[in-house]
C-alpha cells in the first residue's frame, strides 16, 4: 500500500492543495505498466500537514518561488464513474467546468443544483470540513466565486447557522489578511463578500461599511497633516479593492442601496481629487514610455480603473465577463436570512520620518511600494483592433481572472493552462491572454514568479489552443522585435531567455528569413544583437550543428552564431618543439592525474615554476591546465575547482591577481560564454575570486568595447551581484530562523527549570539531612533536561552571533560592491558621453542623435499594424528607422544608451539593497560632477524623484 501510494503520489499532476490533508485519487500501477483496479482502483490517503508541506516544497523548488496562504491540493485527473469522483469535494472543485463530475451538462444552474445536493447530503456529517474547504476553494479559485456565492446562498436557506459561521470565518480571515498585508487575500475575500451579498447571504449595508472603512483609511493616509502620504500605495490599494468589487456586485448595490453606493462613489471621486498622480517611471516596459513627460491626459492605473467603473455605471452595471448565476435562483434566495459582517479595521501605518528628507522619504516610499505593489502593468503589444470587441471593464475582469489563475496554480502549469482557456466569459480573449502573460513575464522590477513558469504556461497554452495561440505568440514576438530598441534592457534580456527556451521546445523552428535583414544593420543595432543573443542561448540549450540547421533558410545568419569550438589552450608544441609552458603544463597535468596532494602541487609551483618564470606564466600554466582538465563537462569543472581551488588561491591571493585570473578564464573559454560564466561564478562561490575583482574585470578595456554588442560581460556582472545579494538574503533567513528557534529553546529551558525547581521543593529533611521526596531517577532526568535545554540556548545564541557577524561583513561587502560598480559606470560614461551635452534622459539622447541624422518624419510610421494572416507588422518603426533600413543611431550613442539601460536595470532590481547605502552613494558617486543622464538612470531605477537642474 505504501509503495502504491508513493508511486501514485510521484506520478500524478497537481493542481492545488487541500487545507490540512490531501486526498489522492490514483489508479495503482502494476509492473507490466497497466493500471488495474485494486481495492476499488482508488487509493485514499490522508496525509499529515508535515508531509503535505514537504510535497509542496518539492513543487516549489521546481517552479514556484513563493508560498501560498492556504495550500489546496487538487489533482487534475479525477477518475470518473466511481464513488469518490462524485464526492462533495470533487463537485466543489469542478463546479463550472466541463468535467466528468457534471457529465455533459454545461449549464451553470445544473452545476450549482448538483453541487448543492451533494453538499446538503454531507452537511450534518462534515460541517467543519465543508466550511473550510468551501472557503479555501473560493480563495484559490476566485474566478468561480459567483458560483460559490450562489451555492452559499442556497445552503443558507437550509442551514443558517452554518452560513453564519462561514460569514464569521470570512470576516476573521479578512481581518487577518488586512493585518498581515496579504493583498491578494484582501482583494479576493472582498470579492467573495460581494458575491455573498448578491446571493442575499450578506447584508448590503455590511459591504458598504467595509467600503467606507477603506475610504476613510485611504483619505486619512494621503492627508499631509493627519496621515502619511508616503504610504499612498496602501491607500490606492484600498480604493482599488473597492472599485474591483463593483463589476461583481454593482448592479445589486444600485438596486438595494442606491444612496449608499452613490455615497461611496462620491467618496472615491473625492479621494482621487486629493491623491497624487502616480507615475510608472522606472517600471515601464519601453524607454519611450518611461521618460515622456506625463501630460494632463495620461492616467495612472487607479484613474484608469475609475474611468472604466464610470463607463460601467453608465451602462447600467452590465458586465459580460462576470457570470450571474444567482439570478437563476433569485426567487429562492430572497427568502434567506441576510447576515451581518463583524467590524473590521485597517491597520495603522508607519509615521512619517521624524526628520523629513529626500533620502528618508525615498526609503519609506520604497517600503510602501514593496508592500503594496501595483498588480497589473499593461503591456500593449497588439493594435487596439485585436481587442476592440472587449469592453474596458471586461478587459479588467479578464485580467483579474488570468492573474488569479497564474497566482494560485503556479505549482501546476498544466492545470493553470486548462483554467486559463476555460474562463467563464462569452468572448474570445487570446490576444488579451498573451498580453497579460507577457506583461507578467516582463514585469519590472521582477516578475511575480520565476520566468520558467511563464514559459511552461505558454507552451501548454499553445498545446491547448493549437489553432490560435501559437500564431498569437508569434505575433507578439514580432511586435516586440520591431520595438526592441525601445524595450527596457532587463525586459530585453528576459525576452531573449524566454524566446530561446520557447523555440527549444519546438525544434528551434522559426521563420528566420524574416529577420535576415539584420545582417545589413550595424553590429550594435538592437535587432541584430537580439538575434545574435537568441542564437547563442539556443546553442546552450542544444548543440551548434542543430541551431545552424535551424537557420538554413536564412543562411547568412550563421554569421551571428557563437564561435564553434572548445577550450582555447594557448600553449602547445610549436614547429615540433615543446616550449617551456607546454612542458610545465604537462608536468602539472601528470601531478593531477597522479592524484598528488594539493600541498605537493603548491610546493612544486613555489620551487620550480614561480621563481623561474614569474607570475604571468605561472598563472597561465596553472589556470589553463586545471581548466583544461575540467573542460569535459560542468561536473569535471566543479570537481577540479573543489579539489585544486587551494592551488589557484595560492597563486592569486589578492584582488589584482584575481582580475588576472578572471581574464585568463575568459581567454580559455573565449568561444564559450556559458562556460566562462559558470567557471567565474563557481570561483566566486569557492571564494577564489571576489565580487570586486569581477567588477574590475567587467569594466576592463576589452569588455567595455562590447557592452553594446554582447551580453557576455553583463551576464557575468549579473551573476556576481546576484550571488552577493543571495548570500545576504540567505543569512537573513537563517538569522530569522535562529531567532525563532532561540525563543522556542528559551521557553523549553524555562519549562525544564520550573519542573526541576518544583521537584527540588519536595525535598524533605530527616535528622537535619535532605532526603528525596521524589523518585531520584526522575530528578536526575529533570536536571539533565534542564542542563541540555540551557546548553541548547547557549549554542543557538552563539550561532546567532556568528551569523550576525557574517551578515555585517556581507553588508559591508555589498556596499563596497555597489560603490565600485557605480563608480566604474560613472567613469566609463564620463569618458564616452558627448562633451557638453545637457541631456538628462535616454529619450533626449536618442532624439539628439536622430535629429543629427535628419531623418524625414514622413518615412517613420507612428503606428504598428499587423496583417490578418501572420500578425507581422507592415509599417513599423524599427530602431528609429524603417523596418529594413539602416539603423540611425551611431555606435558611440548606442554604447551609451545600452550602458545607461543597464545602470537603470541594476538600480531597479537591487533597490532594496541600495537604499541603505544611498547616503554614501550620493556623497561619492552621485555628485555634481557625475553626468546628469547617469544620475537620472539611477534615480529612475530607484524610483526616486529626479532633482531639478
Amino acid at each position: 500500500m505504501l509503495i502504491s501510494c508513493r508511486t501514485a503520489f510521484s506520478s500524478l499532476p497537481t493542481t492545488a492543495l487541500f487545507p490540512w490533508s490531501c486526498i489522492i485519487f490514483a489508479r495503482v500501477p502494476y509492473e507490466d505498466g497497466s493500471e488495474r483496479e485494486d481495492a476499488g482502483s482508488i487509493v485514499r490517503v490522508q496525509l499529515k500537514l508535515e508531509i503535505q508541506f514537504q510535497f509542496q516544497f518539492q513543487l516549489n523548488t521546481l517552479i514556484k518561488p513563493c508560498k501560498l496562504q492556504n495550500p489546496i491540493l487538487l489533482l487534475s485527473t479525477l477518475p470518473s464513474q466511481d464513488t469518490m469522483s462524485s464526492s462533495w469535494r470533487s463537485f466543489l472543485l469542478r463546479i463550472g467546468d466541463k468535467s466528468p463530475e457534471y457529465g455533459p451538462s454545461s449549464d451553470f444552474k445544473d452545476h450549482i443544483e448538483t453541487c448543492f445536493g451533494a453538499i446538503r447530503r454531507e452537511l450534518d456529517h462534515s460541517k467543519t470540513e465543508i466550511l473550510e474547504f468551501l472557503l479555501a476553494c473560493a480563495e484559490q479559485l476566485p474566478h468561480k466565486i459567483p458560483f460559490y456565492g450562489t451555492l452559499i446562498g442556497l445552503i443558507n436557506l437550509d442551514n443558517e447557522d452554518f452560513v453564519k459561521k462561514l460569514v464569521e470565518n470570512t470576516q476573521t480571515k479578512f481581518q487577518d489578511a488586512l493585518n498581515s498585508g496579504n493583498c491578494n487575500a484582501v482583494r479576493i475575500l472582498m470579492r467573495l463578500m460581494t458575491a455573498m451579498m448578491c446571493s442575499k447571504v450578506l447584508q448590503p449595508s455590511s459591504l458598504v461599511v467595509v467600503f467606507e472603512t477603506f475610504l476613510s483609511s485611504a483619505a486619512t493616509t494621503v492627508d499631509e497633516e493627519k496621515g502619511n502620504p508616503l504610504w499612498q500605495p496602501c491607500a490606492d490599494f484600498y480604493i482599488t479593492c473597492i472599485l474591483s468589487c463593483l463589476p461583481w456586485g454593482g448592479a445589486e448595490l444600485i438596486e438595494q442601496v442606491p444612496e449608499e453606493l452613490e455615497r461611496v462613489m462620491v467618496g472615491v471621486e473625492a479621494y482621487l481629487s486629493i491623491r497624487r498622480h502616480t507615475s510608472d517611471a522606472g517600471l515601464s516596459f519601453f524607454e519611450s514610455d518611461d521618460e515622456i513627460e506625463r501630460g494632463p491626459g495620461h492616467k495612472d492605473f487607479l484613474e484608469d480603473l475609475w474611468d472604466r467603473i464610470q463607463v460601467l455605471a453608465s451602462n447600467e452595471w452590465k458586465v459580460e465577463s462576470v457570470p450571474r448565476p444567482h439570478l437563476s435562483f433569485e426567487a429562492q434566495l430572497v427568502a434567506g436570512k441576510s447576515h451581518e459582517l463583524g467590524p473590521i479595521s485597517c491597520p495603522s501605518l508607519p509615521s512619517p520620518p521624524s526628520v523629513p528628507s529626500g533620502i528618508s522619504n525615498g526609503k519609506q516610499k520604497h517600503e510602501a511600494e514593496l508592500k503594496y505593489p501595483q498588480r497589473i502593468h499593461r503591456l500593449n503589444i497588439f493594435p487596439p483592433s485585436k481587442t476592440e470587441d472587449i469592453q474596458p471593464i471586461d478587459r479588467f475582469v479578464v485580467e483579474e481572472y488570468l492573474l488569479d489563475v497564474l497566482l494560485f496554480f503556479n505549482g501546476s502549469r498544466k492545470e493553470c493552462a486548462s483554467f486559463m482557456v476555460g474562463l467563464p466569459v462569452p468572448f474570445r480573449y487570446e490576444y488579451l491572454m498573451a498580453e497579460t502573460i507577457f506583461s507578467q513575464l516582463l514585469m519590472l522590477p521582477q516578475p511575480p514568479f520565476k520566468p520558467t513558469y511563464y514559459t511552461l504556461v505558454i507552451l501548454d497554452l499553445c498545446k491547448a489552443l493549437p489553432g490560435a495561440f501559437p500564431a498569437v505568440v508569434a505575433g507578439a514576438v514580432r511586435a516586440l522585435f520591431e520595438k526592441i530598441a525601445d524595450l527596457d534592457m532587463e525586459c530585453r534580456t528576459r525576452l531573449i531567455l524566454w524566446f530561446s527556451h520557447h523555440l527549444s521546445n519546438f525544434q528551434f523552428i522559426w521563420p528566420w528569413e524574416e529577420w535576415a535583414y539584420v545582417l545589413d544593420l550595424p553590429k550594435w543595432a538592437p535587432q541584430r544583437v537580439f538575434v545574435q543573443e537568441v542564437l547563442d542561448r539556443e546553442v546552450r540549450l542544444s548543440y551548434w550543428e542543430k541551431v545552424k540547421q535551424s537557420v538554413e533558410n536564412a543562411s547568412g545568419l550563421e554569421e551571428l552564431l557563437p564561435p564553434k569550438g572548445g577550450p582555447n589552450l594557448t600553449f602547445g608544441a610549436e614547429d615540433g618543439k615543446e616550449n617551456n609552458e607546454y612542458v610545465l603544463s604537462g608536468d602539472l597535468n601528470n601531478l593531477v592525474k597522479g592524484k598528488a596532494p594539493v600541498r605537493e602541487i603548491i610546493s612544486w609551483i613555489d620551487e620550480n615554476v614561480f621563481p623561474n618564470n614569474g607570475l604571468e606564466v605561472t598563472l597561465r600554466v596553472v589556470v589553463q591546465t586545471l581548466l583544461n582538465i575540467g573542460s569535459k563537462s560542468f561536473t569535471h569543472l566543479i570537481t577540479v575547482l573543489e579539489r585544486y581551488g587551494q592551488v589557484i588561491a595560492k597563486v592569486c591571493p589578492d584582488q589584482d591577481k584575481q582580475v588576472m585570473l578572471i581574464a585568463e578564464v575568459n581567454s580559455f573559454w573565449k568561444s564559450n560564454t556559458q562556460m566562462t560564466a559558470i567557471a567565474i561564478d563557481r570561483m566566486m562561490g569557492y571564494r577564489l575570486v571576489s565580487n570586486l575583482a569581477i567588477v574590475r574585470w567587467v569594466f576592463s578595456a576589452e569588455n567595455i568595447e562590447q557592452f553594446h554588442t554582447s551580453d557576455r560581460p553583463w551576464e557575468i556582472l549579473r551573476n556576481a551581484v546576484s550571488k552577493t545579494y543571495n548570500r545576504i538574503s540567505d543569512l537573513r533567513k537563517e538569522i530569522l530562523s535562529l531567532k525563532k528557534n532561540i525563543s522556542i529553546a528559551e521557553e523549553a529551558a524555562k519549562e525544564a527549570k520550573s519542573e526541576l525547581d518544583a521537584a527540588e521543593l519536595k525535598l524533605s529533611l530527616v535528622d537535619g539531612e535532605p532526603v528525596l521526596g521524589e523518585n531520584p531517577f526522575r530528578l536526575n532526568r529533570l536536571k539533565l533536561r534542564a542542563e541540555k535545554s540551557k546548553e541548547e540556548v547557549v549554542s543557538l545564541q552563539e550561532s546567532l552571533e556568528a551569523k550576525e557577524a557574517l551578515i555585517a561583513r556581507a553588508i559591508d561587502e555589498n556596499e563596497a560592491l555597489f560603490l565600485l560598480m557605480y563608480k566604474s559606470f560613472s567613469n566609463v560614461l564620463t569618458e564616452r558621453l558627448p562633451q557638453g551635452s545637457g541631456t538628462r534622459t535616454l529619450r533626449e539622447l536618442k532624439a539628439a542623435q536622430i535629429d543629427e541624422m535628419a531623418v524625414d518624419p514622413e518615412e517613420q510610421p507612428s503606428s504598428m499594424e499587423l496583417d490578418n494572416e501572420n500578425q507581422r507588422p507592415q509599417n513599423s518603426e524599427s530602431n528609429g528607422g524603417k523596418t529594413k533600413g539602416a539603423y540611425n543611431v551611431g555606435e558611440k550613442e548606442q554604447w551609451c544608451i545600452t550602458t545607461l539601460g543597464y545602470v537603470k536595470a541594476f538600480s531597479r532590481q537591487y533597490a532594496a539593497e541600495i537604499w541603505p547605502h544611498i547616503e554614501k552613494l550620493d556623497a561619492e558617486v552621485l555628485t555634481e560632477d557625475a553626468p546628469p543622464v547617469f544620475r537620472s538612470a539611477i534615480y529612475f531605477g530607484l524610483r526616486r524623484p529626479i532633482p531639478e537642474a
